[in-house]
């Protein structure tokens, strides 16, 4: 069993047993991608990518109360530059 008096960072210490409760489908659907043996390990990957998005959701929040929300025409261009894209790719016609 882990030791709760050491903090670890999201991927990193021994591991430790716990209960999950999926639903079928959910649970068909991972077997179906890593099979039988993968499953803790497609878990433990999905735990620290939402890990990862809770803390981008909470710097954000944090930007936002100092600075203000972040300007749409502005996150549309810069979202075209990087994927290649124009300015109003994905915008509704």
């Amino acid at each position: 069993m882990a030791d709760d008096s050491v903090d670890f960072l999201p991927g990193e210490g021994p591991t430790s047993g716990v209960s999950v409760t999926l639903t079928a489908g959910t649970l068909q659907a991972i077997r179906e991608r890593v099979g039988k043996r993968g499953v803790s390990a497609y878990l433990e990957r999905a735990a620290q990518r939402q890990i990862e998005r809770d803390n981008l959701d909470e710097l954000i929040a944090d930007f936002d109360k100092v600075h203000g929300p972040a300007d749409p025409e502005a996150v549309a261009a810069k979202r075209a530059r990087l994927t290649g894209g124009t300015a109003h790719a994905g915008e509704a016609a």
